[in-house]
C-alpha cells in the first residue's frame, strides 16, 4: 500500500518539536503506516528536514498543482492508495480536483469541533471522516463519521517501562479553554505538587489566575518535546485533565500520551460522552462529571477526589492498556480499512 501523509500550512513543523495537535497526529499515522508495512510518503513542504533518510519527502502541496502538469501526472502514475490529510482538505475544491485525479481513498480525523464541511466532502467509504468521542460523532452525523481514538506522537517520544511517580502533571496550552487553574486548585486541596507543561496561549488568562497559578506547589515546566515530554508523563503519579465548561475537546492528544507512559488519568468533565469517556476505562483512569452550574471550587474538590482514586490504579496495567489502545500501527490500520 502506498500512503501519502499531507501536511498543511501552519505555524508548526511536522512533527512538531513540542506542543501541537493535528501535526502530531499526522506523524503518528505516518509511523503507524510504516509499522504496518505500508510505503509512506510525506507530502508537503513543512515536514522537518532532520527526519531519518528512510522517509520519502515530497515538498509539494496537492492544492497548488494543476491537473495535467508534469508533477500531477507523476503523482497519478505513483498510484497512491490512501491520502491522510487534515480535516479541512476534503472541502477545498482545489485539493479535491487533484485527489479525484489520483483516484485514491482519503481519511481524516476531526480535530476542530466547529469546522463546517462541504455537503459532499465524505461518502463514508472512499472519503472517510473519523471522530474521537460520542459528542463529536453526533456533531458530524451528516458526514457519516467513524468512531476512532486518535494517536498523537512527536519525534523521539517512545515511552520507557512505567515507573510510578509522586507528583501530578497537567499538560496543554495555557488558556481559558483548557482551564489548568482548576487542576492547580485540586492539587492544592490535596497538598500535592503539580507540574504545568505547555505554552501560554493567553496572557489574559494567565493574569486572571496568576495567584493560584503562581502558588508554591506549582512548577512551571514550559513547552517540552521529545524525551523530555515523555518523561513529564512517565515520572508523574497522575495526569490531571481539565477543560472549560463550554469547550468541546475534539482530538484529545493527552490521553494517548499519558496512558502509554503508564500514568493514570484523573479527568474533569462537564457532561457525558466526551473524549475522556471514550479514552478511559476504570483500569486506566477516573472521570468525574460535574454539573457546569457549580463554581470552580466545587469542581476542583470533585477533581481532587478523582485524583485520589486514580492514584490507586496500577501503573503497569495502565501502560499495557495505553500501548494497546493508542498504538500507531493499530490506528493506521483502522484508518486504512475501507468500510464494507
Amino acid at each position: 500500500m502506498l500512503v501519502g501523509v499531507c501536511d498543511f500550512p501552519g505555524s508548526y513543523a511536522f512533527p512538531p518539536a513540542g506542543y501541537g495537535g493535528i501535526e502530531r497526529w499526522l506523524w503518528a499515522v505516518a509511523e503507524g503506516a510504516r509499522a504496518a508495512g505500508a510505503d509512506a510518503h510525506l507530502l508537503g513542504p513543512l515536514w522537518r528536514e532532520d527526519l531519518a533518510p528512510k522517509w520519502t519527502r515530497r515538498p509539494l502541496r496537492l492544492e497548488d498543482l494543476e491537473p495535467g502538469s508534469l508533477t500531477a501526472r507523476e503523482l497519478q502514475a505513483a498510484s497512491y492508495d490512501l491520502l491522510i490529510v487534515g480535516h479541512e482538505y476534503p472541502t477545498l475544491p482545489t485539493w479535491r480536483r487533484i485527489r479525484e485525479l489520483l483516484d485514491c481513498d482519503v481519511a481524516t480525523f476531526q480535530h476542530h469541533p466547529g469546522f463546517q464541511h462541504a455537503a459532499d466532502a465524505f461518502d463514508g467509504v472512499r472519503t472517510r471522516l473519523y471522530c474521537y468521542s460520542p459528542e463529536m460523532v453526533e456533531r458530524y452525523t451528516v458526514q457519516q463519521p467513524i468512531p476512532e481514538l486518535a494517536v498523537h506522537r512527536g519525534l523521539d517520544e517512545d515511552e520507557p517501562p512505567s515507573v510510578p511517580g509522586r507528583d501530578l502533571v497537567w499538560l496543554g496550552r495555557i488558556d481559558e479553554d483548557k482551564a489548568p487553574h482548576i487542576a492547580v486548585r485540586a492539587a492544592q486541596i490535596l497538598g500535592r505538587r503539580i507540574r504545568i507543561v505547555g505554552p501560554v496561549f493567553s496572557d489574559t488568562y494567565a493574569r486572571k489566575h496568576a495567584r493560584i497559578l503562581a502558588a508554591d506547589h506549582v512548577e512551571w515546566a514550559g513547552e517540552l518535546g521529545g524525551r523530555e515530554k515523555s518523561a513529564a508523563f512517565g515520572n508523574a503519579g497522575v495526569f490531571v485533565y481539565t477543560y472549560a465548561r463550554g469547550y468541546v475537546e475534539a482530538g484529545a492528544a493527552v490521553f494517548g500520551e499519558s496512558l502509554p507512559a503508564g500514568t493514570p488519568v484523573a479527568a474533569l468533565t462537564w457532561r457525558e460522552g466526551t473524549c475522556a469517556h471514550a479514552a478511559l476505562c476504570d483500569r486506566s483512569g477516573v472521570v468525574t462529571v460535574v454539573d457546569p452550574a457549580v463554581d470552580d471550587e466545587a469542581a476542583a474538590r470533585a477533581l481532587a477526589t478523582a485524583i485520589r482514586q486514580a492514584e490507586e490504579l496500577d501503573h503497569a496495567e495502565v501502560q499495557a492498556i495505553g500501548r494497546h489502545r493508542f498504538d500507531p500501527r493499530r490506528h493506521f490500520e483502522a484508518l486504512a480499512e475501507r468500510p464494507c
